[in-house]
């Protein structure tokens, strides 16, 4: 019955989503390395390269915290259809742009979109998944993402030809063919949001109003209806360590997108080859997610972040060092298997540390420290490109991931790995720590530098 366990009736909606997802995505990481070679076309040196890349995340970094907001209280479902024709306007007018100025533009709407429609998904999401479910459903979902950055990357390699003066043509084309790519997600957008699928409707909001509310009421509950402020939803533990781990593993990810094809133009690697390289990291990044769940039983969901974040800066810095084609292959592809865990563990971290009623607002900050990432990774990439080199910018993504790594062990030093297994267990638990909440007090709101460093452990 959904309403004692909290599951929806069948998972029809999840695969619908992947569907659409799988195409929004490979849309886009079809047209970033298009866009790449067609400002190389019109004469981008790396570092302009480097600021068309960050314009793509820089309007989605204004709109993130309104659209989460607007999320909170109605439907996510509308968001989708939107994000699609932002996407696919975005491809198609890139493809059209004869100037770098126009192209940063254009890029810029197709982050808009791409940012509209994930907010939507992930809200869906996370209204509709069980508790004990939250893992396994953010990680089905982001398979379609790495569906997406699977086949993107190798129909922009097979259809962008850098001989002679035919890469303008043909990166126009495939920047066309991916807005063709992105209008297809409309055959997976029926019925993926509950009736009356607004804030609070879902099985997450309802356990959440189950559990965590009769323990957290008392002395300084929050009002009903006023929105918890954006500083709140941060001071939250564990939403601020989530949005600085999705932030290093989205940024290295993109930046490999937009940078490995100018790394390809300077080691005389073909557009084609560089495409199944990026496919065949998407392509780990789909195994690990595949095993996810048993890997979290096994180690532990803390150690299984702050593990694949260190082996991924190691193996990101590996990349800026002078590997044949086939040695590329093989970090690239072990790469991909350890950027598969940061993303959908990131977004149950935030999920349930984040305040009953700011769900989708947490999420959207999280889109928000990915989008930075994705301006300033690329921009900073693309000036240290211009004084070190094509390849320092892997070593720049190595120290980030590094960091990363740092935050999320800091949950194992606080005895923090029974997040995963709260649900099953039924009873409401910190998102980092594992441990029960204290009477009088919800879990996820602890002010800044207040009762959440202080309290003692049950």
């Amino acid at each position: 019955m959904t309403g004692t366990t909290g599951t929806p009736p069948g998972r029809g909606w999840l695969l619908r989503l992947v569907i659409a997802f799988a195409f929004a995505q490979g849309a886009v990481s079809m047209a970033r390395p298009a866009v790449s070679y067609r400002a190389l076309a019109l004469g981008a040196d790396a570092r302009a390269v480097g600021v068309i890349a960050g314009v793509y995340a820089l309007l989605p970094l204004f709109a993130a915290v309104p659209l989460g907001r607007r999320t909170d209280h109605g439907r996510a479902a509308p968001l989708l259809p939107v994000g699609v024709v932002l996407i696919a306007g975005g491809c198609a007018l890139s493809g059209q742009a004869g100037s770098l100025s126009a192209m940063a533009l254009w890029s810029g709407v197709m982050g808009l979109g791409h940012l509209a429609f994930v907010i939507g998904a992930q809200s869906i999401v996370a209204r509709r998944s069980a508790a004990a479910d939250q893992d396994r459903d953010f990680g089905h979902f982001t398979i379609g993402a790495s569906l997406g950055q699977l086949v993107g990357p190798i129909a922009a390699g097979l259809l962008v030809s850098a001989r002679g003066d035919q890469l303008a043509r043909t990166s126009a084309t495939a920047l066309l063919v991916s807005a063709a790519v992105a209008m297809c997600s409309f055959a997976g957008l029926w019925r993926v949001e509950s009736a009356g699928g607004s804030a609070g409707g879902g099985p997450i909001e309802r356990a959440g109003a189950r559990g965590a509310r009769p323990a957290a009421r008392g002395a300084g509950e929050r009002p009903a209806g006023r929105p918890v402020s954006v500083w709140g939803i941060m001071c939250s533990r564990g939403v601020a360590s989530g949005v600085f781990i999705s932030l290093a593993v989205l940024s290295t990810t993109d930046v490999l997108t937009a940078y490995l094809p100018v790394l390809g133009e300077h080691r005389g690697i073909a557009p084609a080859t560089v495409g199944l390289l990026l496919s065949l990291r998407a392509a780990a990044t789909i195994a690990c997610r595949l095993v996810m769940t048993p890997m979290i039983r096994l180690v532990g969901r803390t150690a299984l972040m702050a593990g694949s974040c260190l082996l991924a800066a190691l193996l990101c810095a590996s990349v800026a060092l002078p590997l044949p084609v086939w040695g590329l292959a093989t970090a690239l592809a072990l790469l991909g298997f350890a950027l598969g865990v940061g993303q959908p563990l990131s977004m149950t971290t935030v999920v349930r540390a984040a305040p009953d009623g700011a769900r989708s607002t947490a999420l959207a900050l999280r889109l928000t420290g990915n989008r930075f990432g994705q301006a300033a990774a690329p921009a900073a990439a693309g000036a240290l490109a211009g004084l070190a080199g094509t390849a320092a910018p892997f070593v720049l993504l190595g120290l980030l991931l590094l960091g990363s790594a740092a935050v999320a062990g800091r949950g194992l030093r606080h005895g923090g790995d029974g997040a995963s297994r709260t649900a099953a267990r039924g009873a409401p638990r910190d998102a980092t720590s594992g441990h029960p909440p204290t009477p009088g007090h919800a879990p996820g709101s602890e002010p800044c530098g207040g009762e959440a460093t202080t309290r003692p452990r049950p």
